[in-house]
């Protein structure tokens, strides 16, 4: 990699891509103490993120750091994609007003099966050389009982209790358990086992990644640069995106449900979405609030499905009117489709997902007009479809009032459940 001068190092797009875009505080020395470092290294950075699998499923929440790895990918560097298999069963105290539930072996291994599927749609997997996927039992796991109390003596009582998280659960009363102490000590010994160069993570993570730092010297090692990105707000405006506060956007959803979710963001959000999860120019966007909405939405449904996709959502959505106001697609009732035998009659859809008595009935309704799907008028009494994938996603209706979502898999899931 050919060093950049370092006079025009935060004018280089990428670097400022990296280093400004999306930055909510790099540390130490700011952004033009990373933009410096990856002017003057001779050989490719090595970038770290870290993320526990304690939930089956990712969201646009998450996308925003998984975007800033992303980027430092298309900069030249490696992207260490470090999954939590061992602190997962310890438990990320960050944020948490009491202690997390423990998890099992099994539950962490499949929800890191599912994590790096979803990461696919957003880090490089196939350039050689660009990513590295680590569990980090690979050390841990091996720590000895010496090991793990000498790697406890590099921090005080007092400073644990520095941290916000436990500060206040100890001021309130709430019981602070010792393997909770221990999760910072691990997470930041990742960063000595990979020898990581940067180590990225949300402005809730700050005390983590400092530790990190800390164990670097401690080891002798060149302390990492620290880079964090804001949390995103969830599509109710105020609190943090989150799959139990039922305000998120699943990275996979179907088009439909993801494009009539983001064009309902709060004005207020808007540009923050386009900073954060974009890189759509900010000074291009539209002037109108409505036309900002409807370009998130398609902006983001084209990222992670197809350009093609997104158009469609679009029009799906505008031509499924109800009564003059435009359907909630989130609350339509879901028909999982993935069971049925193929190939599949419309008609033989409509009976069994109860939107019609019999198939009789559903031939007459389609006949008379009164089916349409993704709000387009069925014809064909005798249309069929040869697979599920050609139903995922799509809305059903008949009549004006009675309306079935087809899902397949996760799309199921999400949408079964707040």
């Amino acid at each position: 990699m050919e060093p950049t001068p370092i006079s025009s190092a935060l004018e280089d797009p990428r670097i400022a891509e990296i280093t400004q875009r999306g930055v909510a505080e790099i540390f130490p020395g700011g952004a033009a103490a990373l933009a410096e470092r990856l002017a003057k290294t001779d050989r490719p950075l090595r970038v770290k993120l870290g993320i526990d699998p304690t939930r089956p499923d990712l969201h646009l929440g998450h996308a925003v750091v998984l975007r800033k790895l992303r980027q430092f990918q298309d900069a030249g560097h490696v992207a260490i994609l470090l999954i939590g298999d061992f602190t997962a069963l310890v438990g990320d105290p960050t944020g948490q007003s009491e202690a997390r539930p423990r998890l099992t072996p099994e539950e962490v291994e499949e929800n890191a099966r599912t994590y790096l599927e979803q990461a696919a749609k957003i880090l490089d997997f196939e350039t050689p050389g660009r990513l590295e996927v680590r569990r980090n039992s690979e050390w841990l796991a091996r720590l000895t009982l010496s090991e793990l109390i000498e790697l406890q003596a590099q921090m005080t009582v007092g400073q644990m209790l520095a941290k916000e998280d436990f500060a206040q659960r100890y001021r309130s009363g709430t019981p602070i358990y010792l393997h909770e102490f221990l999760y910072p000590l691990l997470q930041g010994y990742d960063s000595v086992a990979l020898e990581a160069d940067v180590e990225l993570g949300g402005t809730d993570q700050r005390f983590n990644l400092l530790v990190g730092r800390e164990l670097q010297l401690w080891k002798g090692q060149t302390p990492q640069f620290c880079l964090t990105v804001p949390l995103l707000e969830g599509l109710d405006g105020y609190q943090k995106m989150s799959k139990s506060k039922n305000n998120y956007v699943g990275l996979t959803e179907d088009p439909l449900t993801m494009y009539s979710k983001l064009e309902k963001v709060p004005d207020h959000l808007v540009q923050r979405y386009f900073e954060l999860l974009t890189s759509v120019p900010l000074s291009e966007l539209p002037a109108d609030p409505r036309q900002r909405q409807i370009l998130l939405a398609k902006t983001l449904v084209a990222q992670f499905h197809s350009p093609e996709v997104a158009e469609e959502a679009q029009r799906t959505a505008q031509a499924l009117v109800l009564q003059g106001e435009l359907v909630e697609t989130a609350s339509i009732p879901t028909f999982p489709v993935e069971g049925l035998s193929y190939p599949v009659k419309l008609s033989y859809i409509l009976r069994e997902s109860g939107l019609c008595k019999s198939a009789a009935e559903a031939r007459r309704q389609i006949q008379g007009g009164a089916v349409r799907l993704d709000g387009q008028k069925v014809e064909d009494p005798d249309l069929e479809f040869a697979n599920a994938s050609e139903l995922a996603g799509r809305v059903l209706q008949v009549g004006k009032k009675a309306f079935r979502r087809l899902v397949v898999g996760n799309s199921l899931s999400e949408h079964g459940q707040a």
